[in-house]
């Protein structure tokens, strides 16, 4: 397949291809260029003469699949609100692919998703990175797991009140993370000490919530730590220190007024969702000034939906709004592409375009944050989708 004459805004250090091509073999790109050195046409072809060439969007936080569209209680895998601390609940398992919101995704150009259990428990579970097209989870992945939900503020506070159960001060939020991470890492010194051979050390027993720490504790994955307001992130930043964990900031309502601190640390923020209503008290300071003055101080930030908080289909005009409010054009775009792509792990596979990354690409009529601009084509992993 060879898409050429069209605009490419490869998402790859801000490189724009004015009028080229972009060709793929099977699942991947496998070359890229100005039109000068586009191949015969002696393949499939799709002309985008006067139209823009984008990589497949990014959702780096969302619940999709897992919090099923128009449905009840019969739809609802998104929180197992019986114990605060389930970081074994994988979220892979309660996925429905064929949840009416993937299609919303894709017609949208979202083309991969980060997606997971809720907010309710301290510790929720696993999250996966996936494509938006296919009819069996475990031929969508990309990155399982991807990261370990933790959250901070209200809402376990607020669920387990209900259920006159703890955590309901976010002090108790904080032990009980601080708790299971500690037996975790006790259980992987046991494990690492069994499998070094030290003398008089048996393999621990077997714990399900331990074990599916272990890739957070070495490294492997971040732990993705919902929080909203300026304290909430603070207390997920001295948690990830005292364990040496990789993490993301999902959410930043207060982003705005910890930005110079923010900056320091060099964290990962996943700002929004923006689009909605001030729904409880931490969210009294949400705008879409946020991410435009985290970008201002250079950081490398991503908008998310938290679908279905807001709908997935709306996440270009989440940059579209951010870019009306200030943010660069270019950075708005990077937000939902490159961007979340790095914040998980996952830019070596999708996030712009580049030979040998797969073939996720969306085609529109416009600049893409025109609020006019159609999608065209979507193509994932070299499928013609539209």
């Amino acid at each position: 397949m060879i898409i050429k004459n069209g605009t490419i805004l490869t998402m790859d250090g801000g490189k724009i291809i004015e009028k080229g091509f972009i060709q793929t073999e099977g699942k991947l790109i496998s070359a890229l260029g100005e039109m000068k050195d586009c191949p015969a046409d002696d393949k499939d072809v799709i002309d985008a003469a006067g139209q823009f060439v984008l990589p497949g969007l990014v959702e780096a936080h969302c619940h999709i699949g897992l919090m099923e569209d128009g449905l009840g209680f019969e739809g609802d895998d998104i929180n197992e609100d019986s114990d605060p601390v389930t970081p074994h609940l994988r979220a892979i398992d309660g996925i429905n692919p064929f949840d009416h919101s993937f299609e919303e995704a894709w017609r949208a150009g979202v083309t991969t998703v980060v997606t997971g259990p809720g907010s309710a428990n301290a510790m929720g579970g696993s999250f996966v990175a996936m494509k938006t097209y296919g009819k069996w989870v475990d031929r969508m992945i990309l990155k399982n797991p991807a990261a370990i939900k933790c959250a901070f503020g209200e809402n376990p506070k607020s669920v387990y009140h209900d259920k006159n159960q703890s955590p309901v001060t976010r002090m108790a939020t904080a032990a009980l993370i601080r708790e299971q991470l500690s037996k975790a890492r006790e259980y992987l010194d046991a494990m690492e000490k069994y499998e070094n051979g030290e003398e008089d050390c048996e393999k621990p027993e077997y714990d399900a919530k331990c074990e599916s720490l272990l890739p957070l504790l070495r490294g492997e994955i971040q732990m993705k730590a919902h929080a909203h307001r300026a304290d909430d992130m603070m207390t997920a930043v001295r948690i990830a220190r005292e364990f040496h964990l990789d993490y993301t900031l999902d959410h930043c309502t207060d982003g705005r007024q910890i930005k110079e601190e923010l900056k320091e640390l060099n964290a990962k923020c996943l700002v929004g969702p923006c689009l909605c209503e001030r729904s409880k008290p931490e969210l009294k300071n949400l705008s879409f000034q946020t991410p435009k003055e985290l970008s201002e101080m250079g950081m490398d930030i991503s908008l998310i939906t938290d679908h279905p908080v807001i709908p997935i289909n709306y996440l270009p005009l989440c940059a579209t709004l951010a870019w009306r409010e200030g943010m660069e054009y270019q950075k708005a775009l990077e937000a939902i592409t490159i961007n979340p792509a790095r914040s998980v792990g996952i830019d070596a596979f999708v996030g712009s375009l580049k030979e040998g990354k797969h073939a996720d690409i969306v085609v529109f009529d416009k600049q893409p944050l025109d609020i006019m601009a159609h999608i065209m084509h979507v193509m994932i992993e070299g499928k013609i989708i539209i």
